[in-house]
């Protein structure tokens, strides 16, 4: 083959497309995310009754029957490049996406009442996307090793009102 111009403009031409389809196998996986409530009326159960209750290891896993929750598209996904992309699909609330790794699913995440929240920096804090008014998008990506995580809104109040979901790493 000569190497002229022409042959060498398909020959990167090809070396590119190769490379591109490669990139594209080699994609992140996306886990859409969806983060809701049951409006406002929602906030109104804190301090009435055991709300604690709705909190990783004490009595739930995925709390569907809470005022709030977290709803992924995906609950089991491959190791590598995730990127979560979130919604907020409150009508009147702010909401965030936290993070964390799971140590053991039968132990609550460290919540400090007096704040009602969860202490971040203990329960292992690895990325968030935080504070979305009502319709509001945002992204997160990262590389995610086999394992158990926890995603929680750390917005004062709804965790405990089972505003949290699980995610397998496979």
């Amino acid at each position: 083959m000569k190497f002229n111009r022409r042959n060498l403009f398909a020959l990167a031409f090809s070396i590119v497309a190769t490379m591109s389809a490669g990139h594209a196998l080699a994609a992140a996986t996306v886990v859409k995310v969806s983060l809701w409530d049951k409006g406002a009326m929602s906030m109104n159960m804190l301090g009435k009754g055991p709300m604690m209750g709705m909190a990783m290891g004490k009595g739930g896993s995925n709390m569907p029957q809470g005022p709030m929750g977290i709803t992924l598209s995906e609950a089991t996904v491959p190791a590598g490049e995730v990127t979560f992309t979130v919604t907020n699909d409150s009508k009147t609330m702010v909401h965030e996406m936290v993070l964390a790794p799971v140590k053991n699913e039968k132990k609550a995440l460290p919540y400090n009442k007096k704040e009602m929240k969860v202490d971040e920096d203990a329960a292992g804090h690895l990325g968030e996307v935080a504070e979305l008014e009502p319709g509001q998008n945002g992204a997160l990506t990262l590389t995610m090793k086999p394992g158990r995580y926890i995603l929680y809104c750390n917005i004062p109040g709804h965790y405990a009102l089972g505003m949290w979901t699980l995610l397998s790493v496979k």
